[in-house]
């Protein structure tokens, strides 16, 4: 299962006076004027420069209900600010780039890197243009779950699925199937039936949540980010990650406090899944990068046999 982690761009023309714009494939759902003048040639403003303008809507691509953020570009005469929406209930580390730029400044510089607060919006840049002539430019983005700086306690996680409810475990750390990669490198697989009760390993605050997939498969390609999940931020910055969950099978939302062996959904077998069961990993962001960390896990037998590294 990998990781939920974003990259986005958008493109906009920014006016220098009544500069020709070039529209880029996608820009913020602000009014544009179109007219063509006595020679043929085709104008673009913010305002009405001709009694034939016509007004123009530059729509957003529809949000993204599987993402960790939107990005927005926002109009302020000939200046644009750029702003970024955590979705998440925790912390969410974004890069913020040009990737396409002519003629224009940004203030703050980027690239940047910035630590965006749980569900918050933050204005991360405003673009002007740096002179008369034509001024462009393409805004890029890259998102990852959790904060760089969190430092992982030696905690025991209590079994996730009830001892009598048939499990048994799959795969485990370094499983050759599926925890090859460093972001599932650590993960256990608990073979249960669908719609077997999951519980909370840990106590923490729902960080992420998807439920609307309905299918599996073996083909990574297709099937790797479709399963739906659960993502727990513990306290000292770690995040448990609940995965292969049945459509629907969420019953807890963004932001809510959630207790040790409380029931948070049931087990399904989404995404890339060869049958049902529950993929649990815990989880730190290494700087844009979210790794998975060794952990113990103790049940009703006392402690799943799982290597220390």
């Amino acid at each position: 299962m990998p990781p939920r982690s974003l990259r986005i761009f958008l493109a906009l023309p920014l006016l220098a006076g009544l500069a020709l714009l070039h529209a880029g494939p996608a820009a913020p759902a602000n009014s544009v004027y179109r007219w063509v003048d006595k020679d043929g040639n085709v104008h673009y403003s913010d305002h009405g420069g001709s009694p034939q303008a016509q007004p123009l809507k530059l729509a957003e691509p529809p949000a993204d209900p599987a993402s960790l953020a939107d990005l927005e570009i926002v109009r302020d005469g000939d200046s644009s600010e750029v702003y970024v929406s955590n979705r998440l209930g925790g912390p969410l580390e974004v890069d913020i780039a040009l990737t396409e730029s002519s003629n224009v400044l940004a203030n703050p510089s980027l690239p940047l890197r910035q630590l965006l607060p749980a569900s918050q919006r933050v204005l991360i840049s405003r673009i002007e243009a740096a002179g008369s002539a034509v001024a462009s430019y393409s805004v890029g983005m890259t998102a990852m779950p959790g904060d760089p700086s969190a430092m992982p306690e030696d905690v025991a996680y209590a079994l996730p699925v009830d001892e009598k409810s048939g499990w048994h475990l799959g795969q485990g750390f370094h499983g050759g199937f599926s925890h090859t990669d460093e972001q599932n490198k650590y993960a256990v697989d608990l073979v249960v039936d669908e719609g077997t009760p999951v519980l909370a390993a840990r106590s923490g605050v729902v960080m992420q949540v998807e439920s609307a997939f309905d299918r599996n498969g073996l083909n990574k390609a297709r099937f790797a980010d479709r399963a739906n999940l659960i993502r727990i931020l513990h306290e000292d910055g770690t995040m448990g990650v609940y995965a292969h969950l049945k459509e629907n099978g969420v019953y807890v939302r963004v932001g809510e406090r959630v207790g040790v062996g409380q029931q948070i959904g049931v087990s399904g077998n989404t995404g890339y899944s060869s049958g049902p069961h529950l993929h649990f990993a815990v989880q730190v962001n290494r700087g844009m990068r979210l790794v998975s960390i060794p952990f113990r896990m103790v049940g009703g037998s006392g402690f799943l046999p799982l290597p220390g590294k």
